[in-house]
């Protein structure tokens, strides 16, 4: 326990003196967050033969500024694919059936969701998606009639004498 009290008191000191520098370097505070927050996972991996360094903070600091470094690179270029690759072209908005089914899609538990995107929009099996996903294809199933149901019962429309009712 002494391990994590150690690293915790460090953590505590250090991370917002670490984020204020990243962020001073990046000019980005969430990305600054980030970097030394993943920089602090990668000190914990090594926190044996790092907790008595004299230079932890710098070690972090360093770590920080190369994370945030290569994450810039690949958002460069990425920005450069898209760039090259990209054209042009007006693209219509979303219709209202398609509003309403990603509406109604947000209404399902994860695993139902993920179910019902996978098999009617992706076209996988029910083996693929159990095979992908992990789950039995039993429970696979089960999910995907359950998430039919709650999609069919979401967007049915109001029978006319409902209608009549409201507003």
């Amino acid at each position: 326990m002494r391990r994590e009290e150690e690293f915790d008191d460090f953590y505590a000191l250090a991370y917002p003196r670490l984020v204020r520098q990243l962020y001073a370097m990046t000019g980005d505070l969430s990305e600054a967050q980030d970097v030394v927050q993943e920089a602090f996972i990668k000190a914990w991996d090594r926190w044996e033969r790092f907790s008595g360094a004299a230079s932890q903070e710098a070690w972090i600091r360093t770590t920080a500024w190369r994370l945030a470094v290569s994450r810039f690179r690949r958002v460069r270029r990425g920005l450069q694919l898209l760039q090259r690759h990209h054209e042009d072209r007006h693209v219509e908005g979303p219709s209202p059936e398609h509003v309403a089914l990603m509406d109604a899609l947000k209404t399902l538990p994860a695993k139902q969701r993920s179910v019902i995107v996978l098999y009617h929009l992706c076209d996988l099996s029910v083996e693929q998606i159990s095979a992908e996903m992990g789950w039995p294809t039993g429970s696979v199933r089960t999910w995907l009639v359950r998430g039919r149901t709650s999609l069919a019962h979401y967007l049915s429309p109001l029978p006319d004498k409902e209608v009549d009712h409201v507003g």
